[in-house]
């Protein structure tokens, strides 16, 4: 009770001991944040609080022990949501650094499968029909053999497969009833202009036009060849 300025004995004790447990409970909470242990000070506060409670009034006991504890578990719920933050924004941190990792892995992935297909079309766009002397008439083997220049080596079984079932390498092959042309029986024939005038007649340039549109559509001869396996056309 107040008496002017002055604080009973009861009162200063009941706040003595819940000020006392609820420092005990930051400490304890500290202390497991930081890996050490609190036991001998939690012992000695325990003892502590043990004297001050035998010094107030039963009745009052009791009040004084829930402030206490309302303390005590406002600090701890404290803690947990720190705690819980805490282990929130790592794992957030780390979920962020492997999307990172695998975007990087991906774009670079692209960047080198781009380069190697650039690489590709630049190889058969510098094999022209002007690379290879003009002929009246060509055999298999020299057609082969321009096609093994121009075509890159991991992708020429791919392509001579396709070549074999649409023209058996005859660059004249006509199709009786489409009007399909040349090795790849091109149709109409006279698309394949589109990369040189000579089409009917050198086998260089349908060569390119084929390699060109295996590309385009199909990304690469194996590519085109496995539509041609599943449709038997490409």
């Amino acid at each position: 009770m107040l008496e002017g300025n002055r604080v009973s004995p009861i009162s200063v004790r009941g706040f003595a001991v819940a000020s006392a447990t609820a420092v005990t409970a930051v400490g304890s909470v500290v202390g497991v944040a930081s890996g050490s242990t609190a036991q001998n000070n939690d012992a000695e506060t325990t003892a502590a609080d043990s004297t001050l409670l035998a010094d107030i009034p039963a009745g009052q006991q009791a009040q004084v022990q829930t402030e206490s504890l309302t303390a005590q578990a406002n600090v701890q719920a404290i803690a947990a949501d720190v705690s819980a933050k805490k282990d929130a924004e790592e794992s957030a941190r780390k979920a962020a650094a492997q999307t990172a990792i695998e975007k990087k892995q991906a774009a670079e992935k692209a960047a080198q499968e781009a380069k190697e297909r650039e690489e590709a079309e630049a190889k058969a766009s510098r094999s022209s029909s002007a690379d290879f002397p003009v002929q009246s008439s060509y055999t298999i083997e020299q057609i082969q053999a321009m096609a093994r220049q121009m075509v890159p080596s991991d992708q020429f079984q791919c392509f001579s497969n396709i070549v074999d079932h649409e023209s058996s390498w005859n660059y004249r092959a006509v199709n009786p009833s489409s009007g399909a042309y040349g090795l790849f029986q091109a149709l109409p024939g006279s698309k394949m202009s589109s990369v040189g005038s000579d089409w009917q007649t050198n086998p260089a340039t349908q060569i390119k036009w084929g390699l060109n549109y295996m590309n385009e559509r199909y990304d690469s001869p194996c590519g085109a060849w496995s539509f041609w396996q599943a449709n038997h056309w490409y």
